[in-house]
């Protein structure tokens, strides 16, 4: 992939928007566009960040109630007033403000939202008949908000509950009866979709604006889906679900190292049969999304193209599963040929326990694979994330990720023997983060990405996920601007120069 898309060696950062300063989160506004204007001035040519879509009640963007959808969260207010979307004559109306500038408050992000959103339904009459044409146009385009609009305005008419709760003709979706009750339903269905549409306008303004600004965006794909999503529930032959919701397989890994009884992620696995003889058209349309949106894109879970663990519907631990093929290499050639590509601008996200099976596919396409600094310092001579084992150059090095402790936080939790042998081997500061973000600038890799929260030398007060644990997690933004925040990538880019890594 990356001898197309990627010069000799490169940089990036992965920081979610809504890390970005802003009245409550980060938006598709200016602060995204200040952004990608430090990175450009900086030769710093990768800008990362986790899934768009709206997240689940803990706030998390990997289990969305869509896969097509944006996060509602995003809305940049500012452009909507400029551009007379809505009529209020100071922001302040809107009463949202952030109390904790370390954190922000899903509750009041939720709630500013539900406001813009009736506001651009109060002002859509006054919209010009270009405009309207415009909106309709693009909801005729993108099939996929009729399902995601119906989807959630039931949700919201029953208390936010899973629909395999909703009474029986809205849980089997019931179109007939659907389409009557949605009748009276108009003006909420209406709203849904401008949401979507401004967040799908706002968005695209980013992307044209970080292209002028020679800055490529890494999206990131979760490969499953939330049993509770528009996904699921208008598409549930294509998953291993029963009409009433019930789970006849549900996805995980076999237990490891890390826990005995493995992982259980009880979302729905798919129905592989289905999705060949329906061409694998509801993947084609999603990864299509998923470029209109991004340059390259970061697939989660990439081994689950190769094989799937797939656990009974009603087990309660991932123990007494069975490994499954996946049909991959027809999936991914489809998806060569739609794009007209020579290479697939993804990256595989392979952690982990890998099998051959897995390099085979991930090479067969020259994906790029990940390698996590974090990971490599156990003391084998042969983990494959030691630097001196990372061979060749197809590969994205990373200090951690957004599922990682902050790199000071992991130097802090290492055991003594750990560091004098990682301090007898590589040149290591009084800050080790910044000396795993150099070990890392000097692989081979093509591409070297940091999370902000280790170029700004933050401890775990200020990591992003703690993974097993549900409470106090994607909440943490910038707390300070991001002219503060420049000297930080100033240094960052410069010691990138050194590596020949910064576009000059």
């Amino acid at each position: 992939m990356f001898s197309q898309s990627v010069p000799k060696k490169s940089l990036g950062i992965l920081m979610h928007p809504t890390c970005i300063p802003g009245e409550v989160c980060g938006t598709f506004g200016k602060g995204a566009k200040e952004w990608i204007n430090m990175l450009n001035r900086h030769g710093i040519e990768y800008w990362q960040f986790l899934p768009l879509t709206p997240t689940d009640s803990t706030g998390s963007p990997y289990s969305s109630p869509s896969s097509f959808a944006l996060n509602p969260w995003f809305l940049d207010v500012d452009d909507l007033i400029e551009k007379e979307y809505i009529f209020i004559s100071n922001k302040k109306e809107l009463g949202a403000t952030n109390q904790n500038r370390d954190y922000f408050d899903f509750d009041i992000a939720e709630d500013l939202a539900i406001k813009i959103g009736h506001l651009l339904l109060q002002g859509w009459s006054c919209q010009s008949e270009e405009r309207k044409i415009a909106f309709q146009k693009w909801v005729s385009k993108n099939l996929w908000v009729e399902d995601y609009a119906t989807f959630s305005v039931i949700r919201k008419e029953f208390n936010m509950l899973p629909w395999w709760e909703w009474p029986q003709e809205f849980k089997i979706k019931n179109n007939k009866f659907l389409k009557s009750w949605l009748k009276n339903k108009s003006k909420e269905i209406i709203k849904e979709k401008l949401i979507q549409w401004h967040l799908d306008e706002q968005w695209t303004a980013i992307r044209n604006f970080a292209k002028s600004n020679n800055v490529k965006l890494i999206g990131d794909l979760p490969f499953y889906v939330s049993r509770d999503s528009a996904d699921v529930w208008s598409n549930k032959s294509l998953f291993s679900i029963f009409k009433n919701g019930d789970l006849i397989f549900q996805s995980g890994v076999p237990p490891d190292y890390f826990s005995s009884t493995g992982q259980l992620w009880g979302t729905p696995t798919y129905f592989w049969s289905k999705h060949k003889r329906t061409n694998f058209d509801w993947w084609r349309k999603r990864f299509k999304r998923q470029f209109e949106l991004v340059d390259l894109l970061r697939l989660d879970h990439f081994r689950g193209l190769a094989g799937y663990w797939r656990v009974n519907g009603k087990s309660k631990s991932a123990i007494n599963g069975k490994w499954i093929n996946s049909p991959g290499r027809s999936l991914l050639n489809k998806l060569k040929k739609d794009l007209g590509a020579y290479y697939l601008p993804i990256i595989a996200e392979d952690l982990g326990v890998i099998t051959p099976e897995v390099e085979r596919l991930r090479n067969f396409f020259e994906l790029p694979g990940m390698k996590i600094l974090q990971f490599a310092f156990d003391g084998n001579e042969d983990n494959p994330y030691l630097p001196k084992n990372i061979e060749g150059e197809n590969w994205v090095v990373y200090t951690g990720t957004h599922d990682n402790a902050t790199s000071i936080s992991w130097w802090e939790c290492l055991d003594i023997d750990s560091k004098r042998r990682i301090k007898d081997e590589y040149k290591f500061s009084e800050n080790p983060s910044w000396s795993l973000i150099e070990i890392g600038m000097n692989t081979n890799a093509k591409l070297f990405i940091a999370p902000i929260q280790d170029i700004l030398s933050l401890d775990d007060a200020s990591r992003l996920n703690k993974p097993g644990t549900t409470k106090n997690n994607w909440k943490w933004k910038l707390n300070i601007t991001l002219e503060e925040a420049e000297k930080h990538i100033k240094i960052f880019s410069e010691l990138g120069n050194n590596f020949e890594r910064t576009r000059k």
